[in-house]
């Protein structure tokens, strides 16, 4: 886990404490990209079946039964 950072005080100058705003905005900005990509990742159905690709044909054809067997 990251350190934590000094909190701004009454020591800090304007300018220090815009400059620790655009820092901290630079870093959640860059947290939100990671984790878009991750979310990206983790949800793409592509790398699902590339990864597990008898798995996948398992599941279609238990949802095809599935589908296919149910009453109207």
């Amino acid at each position: 886990m990251a350190a934590e950072k000094p909190r701004p005080g009454p020591h800090q100058t304007p300018a220090e404490i815009r400059a620790e705003i655009e820092r901290t905005r630079a870093e959640l900005v860059q947290s939100v990209t990671v984790l878009r990509e991750e979310v990206a990742r983790h949800t793409d159905w592509r790398q699902w079946v590339q990864r597990r690709p008898l798995a996948c044909v398992g599941v279609a054809f238990f949802v095809g039964f599935l589908l296919g067997n149910r009453r109207r």
